[in-house]
């Protein structure tokens, strides 16, 4: 499954595939899967206006990053590294960008009946 989003006024293209979860491990010596779930905190505070400390330190933002990387690398082979690809964006509303990428992380969990 692919996605494009425009980030800071770039075309990104985001795809999972077989591939990603394995990637992902590569890059970054974590489980794709337990990271995603850790994805979960973010529907927790997703609609307070007013965040607590304790609420922001339940996000680890790092992760999210990192699945962003790992579903652009899937579909564009030639990217940087994490931290090169990021400093190409002014901006990278992470929060936005995840929101979008939803239906791509949940088609990286399901499974496709025969």
């Amino acid at each position: 499954m692919e996605q494009t989003l425009t980030i800071d006024g770039k075309q990104v293209r985001f795809e999972s595939k077989g591939s990603t979860p394995l990637r992902y491990k590569k890059q970054f010596n974590s489980d794709f899967f337990a990271d995603l779930m850790k994805m979960q905190s973010l529907t927790k505070v997703k609609n307070k206006k007013n965040l607590s400390y304790e609420d922001i330190k339940s996000l680890d933002m790092e992760v999210f990053y990192n699945i962003c990387w790992a579903l652009a690398k899937t579909a564009h082979k030639e990217i940087p590294e994490p931290l090169e690809w990021l400093d190409e964006f002014e901006v990278f509303p992470i929060i936005e960008i995840v929101g979008e990428l939803r239906g791509l992380l949940f088609h990286s969990l399901e499974g496709k009946k025969k």
